[in-house]
């Protein structure tokens, strides 16, 4: 494969993924997730009456789609913090293939799974306790 057919190729998949994710944060922004039932309701807390660790991360994205930060972080400080670093890394990476340098994807061992699982059971332990309760939705 050319590098020019590679650079391509690199291209439009950049330009998928950002238009998957502006159609996707375009719905949210649209469509307020405020409203009780409008996105469905959460299996785990229909189940458990429990806050899962993304209850709340609809409303948090809708929030920062309108620049409501104090807002979203009260719908759920996880779901901030994982949309914000999510977008800053599709950023670097974008920047990174569209100009056609080559860029380590972020890998995920045993250790990472481990923290990741570790810190979303902190998280849904913590906002279901009633000292915890500043972090429920």
């Amino acid at each position: 494969m050319t590098s020019t057919t590679r650079r391509n190729r690199d291209r439009r998949t950049i330009v998928g993924f950002a238009t998957l994710g502006v159609v996707g944060l375009a719905v949210l922004a649209l469509r307020d997730p405020h409203v009780s039932g409008s996105y469905g309701f959460c299996p785990f807390r229909a189940l458990t009456g429990l806050w899962c660790p993304l209850c709340g991360g609809l409303r948090a994205t809708h929030d920062l789609t309108q620049l409501r930060f104090a807002d979203a972080v009260s719908s759920n400080l996880l779901a901030v913090v994982i949309v914000l670093a999510g977008i800053a890394y599709f950023c670097y990476w974008a920047a990174k293939r569209w100009r056609a340098r080559a860029t380590a994807t972020i890998r995920v061992g045993p250790r990472g799974l481990a923290v990741i699982a570790a810190v979303a059971v902190s998280f849904t332990v913590l906002r279901n306790l009633a000292f915890g309760s500043a972090l429920a939705p």
